[in-house]
């Protein structure tokens, strides 16, 4: 079986949203260096000398324009795609240039960054890329991607990528990554390089077998371009510390969700997905909260069930139990009284269920006060709303999975948990 790609006109505004950040970079290929020979094995005699051959490196160009013009070509970007402008380049230890692409997970922002490696290539020469991952799984996916696609970017750049995973036991891939002047591009996870075991230490040891050389040496010489792939992942002071010795030309972070922003230059959320017809469908479930005056019993109405007898109203309250207070959910019909229920609590006095009505999912409580299905009354901070809203998204979740699973669609659960996102998610009040 052989995959077809067809060209879709949202990958190709990515693409092309991170290739503009260097409109003015000249095309300066093969950029040669001499590779560090390192020495070989002790003689007889037990000195060591340097080896007496010389051979050359390509590594990537470094940039030609000012960070002035860099800025100017983001700004520019920011403008046609209606994204807050940049007041000037997020820098960083690691790298001066930080260029944030939002894409929303399930459009293809993998097949995006491998074509924007040939676009880089073709237009400024750049041969030496690096894709940062955070886990081994998603370090066999990007490595497969690459397998998959290397034929359908062979006919749209007449040339192929040499790819491989970062292994510290196969050093001689460093060595062709280093001497290829074609498009080249290594894959690692970063417990490769930050975790605390032996192989991983190996990037930053001098080795015997790769002529008492440090890899990470080797591997900053050629001043690669990283990707990180998920960089919301990686953003521990040991990783950020570990990613600085790579030595990057510039570092481009792919991701749906980022967590620190840089200069972003590209955005396809969940709702521009949406209205392209790029994912199936979105549903947003809210959670309300009613204060009811006179009382602060906590009521949080879940649903209502259609039952062979009258609706059942599943309501989460407070209960007296042996060990402390506790919120539970009660299956509750009509008659039922609040206050035997919750073990006599004093704020549940005059919360008796009058009735139960499945086509308003309402519920009335003989004291007047009402309640709609997805609304909590009384003692509801932020804590609680939260709790809330993740479990109604776990249960939905899983309802809607059982009902496509058989049907080949995958369903996904956003959590966006941003500070700046509490104005969108306050609840409002009602009296």
């Amino acid at each position: 079986m052989k995959l077809k790609f067809k060209k879709q006109a949202y990958q190709t505004r990515a693409v092309d949203s991170v290739v503009n950040c260097f409109k003015g970079q000249p095309n300066m290929a093969g950029i040669s260096y001499r590779i560090d020979p390192g020495l070989t094995k002790a003689d007889p005699q037990g000195y060591r000398f340097t080896q007496m051959f010389e051979e050359s490196g390509f590594k990537n160009s470094g940039l030609a324009l000012t960070e002035q013009q860099v800025l100017d070509n983001i700004q520019q970007i920011q403008r046609f795609q209606n994204l807050p402008q940049s007041a000037g380049l997020v820098k960083n230890k690691i790298s001066p240039v930080n260029l944030d692409i939002e894409m929303e997970t399930g459009t293809g922002k993998t097949y995006c960054y491998i074509k924007t490696i040939f676009e880089m290539n073709k237009q400024f020469g750049w041969t030496k890329f690096i894709i940062v991952v955070p886990s081994i799984a998603i370090r066999e996916g990007v490595y497969k991607s690459l397998e998959i696609t290397a034929e359908h970017f062979q006919e749209t750049f007449h040339k192929k990528a040499k790819y491989f995973i970062y292994n510290s036991k196969q050093l001689h891939n460093l060595e062709s990554f280093s001497s290829d002047a074609g498009v080249n591009v290594m894959v690692i996870n970063v417990q490769a390089f930050n975790a605390r075991g032996k192989d991983a230490r190996r990037i930053y040891e001098e080795l015997d077998d790769f002529q008492s050389r440090r890899p990470i040496d080797v591997i900053k010489a050629n001043q690669p371009i990283l990707i990180l792939d998920e960089p919301q992942k990686m953003e521990g002071a040991k990783t950020l510390d570990s990613l600085k010795e790579f030595n990057p030309l510039f570092i481009l972070r792919y991701s749906a969700t980022h967590k620190t922003q840089h200069n972003k230059v590209h955005r396809l959320d969940a709702l521009d997905a949406y209205n392209q017809k790029l994912v199936k469908k979105i549903s947003v479930r809210g959670i309300s909260v009613k204060g009811l005056s006179g009382t602060n019993a906590y009521l949080y109405l879940e649903s209502i069930e259609i039952s062979k007898q009258s609706p059942v109203a599943r309501i989460e309250v407070e209960a007296r139990q042996s060990h402390g207070i506790k919120r539970i959910i009660r299956k509750l019909k009509k008659g039922d009284n609040l206050f035997d229920l919750s073990g006599e609590l004093d704020q549940y006095k005059g919360f008796v269920v009058a009735d139960i009505n499945a086509v308003s999912d309402t519920v009335e409580f003989t004291n007047g006060q009402q309640l709609q299905a997805g609304e909590a009354t009384g003692d509801v901070n932020e804590t609680t709303l939260r709790r809330i809203q993740i479990r109604e998204a776990i249960k939905a979740h899983f309802e809607k999975e059982r009902v496509l699973f058989q049907q080949g669609i995958k369903v996904l659960t956003l959590f966006l948990l941003m500070k700046w996102l509490n104005i969108v998610f306050t609840p409002k009040l009602e009296k």
